[in-house]
């Protein structure tokens, strides 16, 4: 799975979004400048997620961005798929769309666990990230050495 720079800038974003979400709107320059990310290629990516529900926005001197839900309402898959669309497709089809003959036939049940696996994972709150609160299973994961190494 190959995570965009759009994706980990728009999380990177809404997390500064949830840590932030008592305080006044954050201005897209704030934001920029708190995850150094290119100013102009973030505010198209908070008009993607402005557009998808995950943030509001107010123009003026006191304007900003800040998330349209509690931060333990959004996920970091709801961010993902914002701006890039399915978690997991298979040649731009989701995997219950496919069928596979012979051998193959096996595959498919692979691609559909590959996408709950990754549902599961990206599916821990902006909350609990921004929070570092991550649920037990995802550190026990990041914990094994062998999650670090490259086969």
């Amino acid at each position: 799975m190959r995570i965009s720079a759009r994706a980990d800038y728009a999380v990177r974003a809404a997390l500064q979004l949830a840590a932030a979400r008592d305080s006044e709107p954050l201005k897209a320059e704030a934001i920029a400048e708190g995850q150094g990310i290119s100013h102009k290629f973030l505010e198209g990516i908070l008009g993607d997620m402005r557009k998808g529900g995950l943030v509001e926005s107010q123009r003026g001197g006191r304007g900003g961005y800040w998330l349209a839900r509690p931060a333990e309402t959004i996920s970091v898959a709801d961010v993902i798929r914002c701006v890039d669309g399915p978690l997991v497709s298979v040649r731009g089809e989701r995997p219950p769309a496919l069928s596979y003959p012979g051998p193959a036939e096996s595959l498919l049940p692979l691609w559909i666990a590959l996408r709950a696996s990754v549902r599961e994972v990206l599916g821990v709150s902006l909350a609990e990230v921004a929070s570092a609160r991550l649920p037990a299973g995802i550190t026990e994961r990041a914990d094994d050495p062998e999650a670090w190494t490259n086969p």
